[in-house]
């Protein structure tokens, strides 16, 4: 982690002041507890990945830098996201109560598939969504 400060040494006449890293002298308790929980945090996450997603992110420097890599991995792009809605559509579609399972489990089946198709921004009726759920409910 690097700790930054002004430069003083440098004279500023227009824009913003000239950056640099704070040697570890100069650290303040606030600055080395801030180190410590960042190294912590690596350490934690460097524990819990496997060796594939690992080597993506071994490059990062910071435990903010490998959780927006780490985001940016599992959220994907553009095509992923299709992919990922398609298949949602597709759950959707096709549910249909199962053999032995409860109402409230049906609609929590139901509710989990709704809110995935939400947050891809796909939004049904609530008057389709009924239908599709009476049109599921098994006979028994």
């Amino acid at each position: 982690m690097k700790i930054l400060k002004k430069n003083t040494a440098v004279v500023i006449t227009e824009g913003a002041p000239h950056i640099i890293e704070k040697p570890r002298e100069e650290w303040t308790t606030e600055n080395k507890r801030k180190a410590t929980l960042d190294n912590v945090a690596k350490d934690i996450l460097y524990k819990t990945l496997d060796k594939v997603t690992f080597s993506k992110i071994k490059m990062c420097r910071t435990a903010k830098e490998i959780l927006e890599k780490l985001m940016q991995l599992c959220e994907g792009n553009e095509q992923t996201k299709e992919n990922k809605l398609s298949v949602t559509v597709q759950k959707f579609d096709n549910i249909k109560m199962k053999t032995g399972e409860s109402m409230n489990e049906y609609e929590e089946r139901v509710s989990s598939i709704i809110n995935e198709l939400n947050a891809f921004g796909k939004v049904y009726s609530n008057k389709l969504v009924a239908l599709k759920v009476v049109r599921g409910i098994s006979k028994e």
